[in-house]
């Protein structure tokens, strides 16, 4: 496990570094149909968050947490659903760390900013761990636990204070 651990404390470092040293151009990612850049970023962060909830709820089914409810296609969903969360943060992350840089003009943009490192410094650790035969049955869990915990915060740091102060609206 100190091989995963290593690389994804130097994934969250990295991403953090260039956050900081990057000057933001202020230009990133739009998609058509969305008033701007932010409310793309909010609304593919609450369709990871979403889908990360899913993923949450397949490895509890998985891991025979959900009483006698564990669909033979849980597996199956647990897998997707993770890949789609993750597909949804890539351009998250482009948006935040080429257009913005590493906030920390407020707490919130500050746990905002440490957050987003921490994903995807835990999630690596999780990628690397997964084909690690050998592992003790609580270290998936509690990496899995980190990456959707981590998540969720920053969400309530972007999307949920987004749509509480500028709106729902697209």
């Amino acid at each position: 496990m100190l091989v995963p651990l290593l690389v994804g404390a130097a994934v969250a470092v990295a991403t953090g570094a260039y956050g900081r040293l990057h000057t933001p151009t202020g230009i990133a990612v739009n998609l058509a149909g969305f008033s701007g850049p932010q409310a793309v970023k909010v609304w593919l962060g609450s369709g990871a968050a979403f889908f990360a909830v899913l993923q949450l709820l397949s490895a509890l089914a998985i891991w025979g947490r959900l009483g006698s409810f564990s669909p033979s296609w849980a597996g199956t969903a647990h897998r997707w659903s993770g890949r789609i969360a993750f597909l949804l943060t890539v351009p998250v992350a482009v948006h935040c760390l080429y257009a913005l840089g590493f906030a920390d003009h407020d707490p919130r943009t500050l746990l905002h900013s440490l957050l987003g490192c921490l994903f995807f410094g835990a999630f690596t650790t999780k990628m690397l761990a997964l084909p690690r035969p050998g592992l003790a049955g609580w270290v998936l869990p509690v990496i899995g636990g980190l990456v959707f915990t981590v998540l969720m915060g920053i969400w309530l740091t972007s999307s949920l204070w987004y749509f509480t102060t500028v709106g729902v609206g697209t």
